[in-house]
């Protein structure tokens, strides 16, 4: 008996001993590992971050042995979800101002203004969020009520898109800024011959709030990055970072501190151009530094996005480049000089033709540099094939949260090449999937149901916003992975569950490939995952 249980013992020390061993198993579940095949797996194998096997339950469990095994139980898995493009820094400060999205008037954006500086007692107000297209008066504030509540203490609040900032007198002052002043790229809008406290693009430049203090700064990426992985986000494409930021992530991440994975568009200011076209590439397993954000126009929102023709709801205005052509040329020539890429922000088909042209110059000849149009919003029909050659990167929630006035903007002809997903995936191959937050939701399961479902969350409008762009449920999520991936230049690093990539992945609460399209947006992140450790 006794020689028995010794040889069973045996038995079982040498099938453990002969197994390989891992980190972690993941068994029992519904894998999407968005492969080339796009296959479908039960388990997978992790060591030192990284997928080491992907197969069946029988498959691993035969090959492999842990101390960490980690049951599934039947729930769906899908690679780590990349933003495209974002605004993760962004993000992370507006936490510590006020948020005043979702207003439905002016009243209400005060009201919130006025209870912040009652909590915060601050000596210069900031936020973001106001649309006017959601209030009744569909009009541009004016800063006559800010004035009154707030004489002496400055207020800059920014519109959702980035592109207009509200401010008071007292701002104003501040900043030096009359109704003399004029500025290329950008305007003070003027109502009877003085300022409405309105300023849009370039001509928000004029205010600097106080810069935030570096514990400030460590606090937003820390907060940002808590908000991204609670969705299931493990990386993020950050549209627009100066160098201190850029090292100051870097830092982080050498401590420890921020786990979250960032590829960094580098603002293309001219000190910044110089700085890192000159150094070269930059990059550790968490950090990626090979792009420039480069602003090509403004909102279509606020009217400054550039177009060929006038807007149709405003007699004789286009909207405005940020910069000269001659200035494009000249940024675009200095990037590809360098290893970098160039991506640029394009909203109006103006810009769009401009950009695709000044693109298609300046890269004839060379190969694989992967250059971006970041939001590709109206482009004209016959622009369209400037894309083949070039990666679209567009966030699918702002057809849904345009579609109630962009028509009005632009009219029903040029409309139709609006928000086109699905030709302009057509006409590349790819398209990078993103959210552009804040000024959309960080939630990148409404991203998932506006590109495929093309409605708002009240099932608006009957039927989905012109369908003929909306995209399959297995291009969105190679959109938000492996092509968002190779936008990146990462491919082979991150965006699928394949032996040798990082082994970065979420667990959903439901099969977000097979439920019902209204049921899309209740989809939460169980579990997020970066090189193989649980960070949400």
């Amino acid at each position: 008996m006794k020689r028995l249980i010794s040889l069973f013992c045996f038995s079982i020390l040498f099938t453990s001993c002969s197994k390989k061993q891992a980190d972690s198993i993941v068994i029992n579940s519904n894998t999407y590992t968005v492969n080339d095949n796009f296959e479908n797996v039960e388990a997978f194998a992790i060591k030192d971050g990284k997928f080491i096997a992907v197969g069946s339950n029988e498959e691993i469990q035969e090959k492999y042995a842990s101390k960490n095994i980690i049951d599934a139980k039947s729930q769906t898995i899908v690679p780590g979800l990349i933003d495209a493009h974002c605004h993760f820094y962004r993000l992370g400060l507006q936490q510590q101002k006020v948020d005043v999205s979702d207003t439905k008037s002016y009243d209400e954006v005060l009201e919130k203004l006025v209870t912040f500086q009652k909590e915060k007692n601050v000596s210069f107000i900031t936020g973001r969020g106001w649309d006017q297209n959601d209030w009744e008066v569909k009009k541009f504030p004016t800063k006559g009520k800010l004035d009154k509540l707030f004489p002496t203490i400055p207020v800059a609040i920014t519109r959702i898109d980035g592109h207009a900032l509200l401010v008071n007198q007292a701002a104003l002052d501040f900043a030096g800024i009359t109704k003399a002043i004029k500025i290329e790229g950008g305007e003070f809008i003027q109502e009877n011959g003085e300022l409405t406290g309105v300023l849009i693009d370039n001509a928000m430049d004029y205010i600097k709030p106080p810069t935030p203090t570096r514990k400030e700064q460590i606090q937003a990426l820390k907060t940002a990055e808590k908000i991204n992985f609670s969705y299931g986000l493990t990386t993020v494409d950050d549209a627009g970072l100066d160098k201190p930021i850029i090292e100051l992530i870097d830092s982080l991440h050498q401590t420890g501190d921020l786990k979250i994975k960032i590829y960094a568009m580098v603002s293309a200011t001219q000190p910044n151009l110089d700085y890192y076209t000159k150094k070269g590439i930059i990059k550790t397993d968490r950090l990626n530094v090979r792009s420039f954000k480069v602003y090509g126009d403004g909102a279509l929102g606020s009217r400054g996005a550039a177009l060929k023709k006038s807007y149709s709801d405003r007699e004789n205005h286009f909207g405005a480049l940020i910069y000269s052509p001659e200035r494009y040329q000249e940024i675009a020539e200095q990037i590809a000089n360098s290893d970098y890429q160039m991506n640029t922000h394009a909203i109006g088909d103006s810009t769009n033709y401009l950009l695709l042209k000044t693109y298609q110059k300046v890269l004839k000849n060379k190969k694989d540099r992967r250059w971006r149009i970041e939001h590709a919003q109206i482009v004209d029909e016959n622009d369209f094939d400037g894309f083949k050659n070039i990666i679209p990167s567009i966030q699918p929630t702002h057809a849904t949260s345009d579609m109630y006035w962009a028509g009005d903007r632009v009219g029903e002809k040029r409309i139709k090449g609006g928000y086109a997903y699905k030709k302009l995936l057509n006409i590349y191959g790819k398209v990078a999937l993103g959210t552009d937050y804040p000024v959309e939701k960080v939630n990148p399961y409404l991203t998932f149901y506006a590109a495929t479902v093309r409605k708002d969350l009240n099932n608006y409008p009957e039927g989905g916003y012109q369908m003929e762009n909306a995209l399959s449920r297995e291009e969105t999520l190679k959109g938000m992975t492996i092509w968002a991936a190779f936008s990146n230049f990462e491919e082979n690093k991150k965006g699928s569950i394949e032996v040798g990539k990082s082994a970065d992945f979420v667990i959903l609460n439901q099969n977000i490939m097979k439920v019902k399209g209204k049921e899309i947006p209740e989809t939460k992140a169980l579990k997020t995952f970066v090189n193989g450790e649980q960070v949400n």
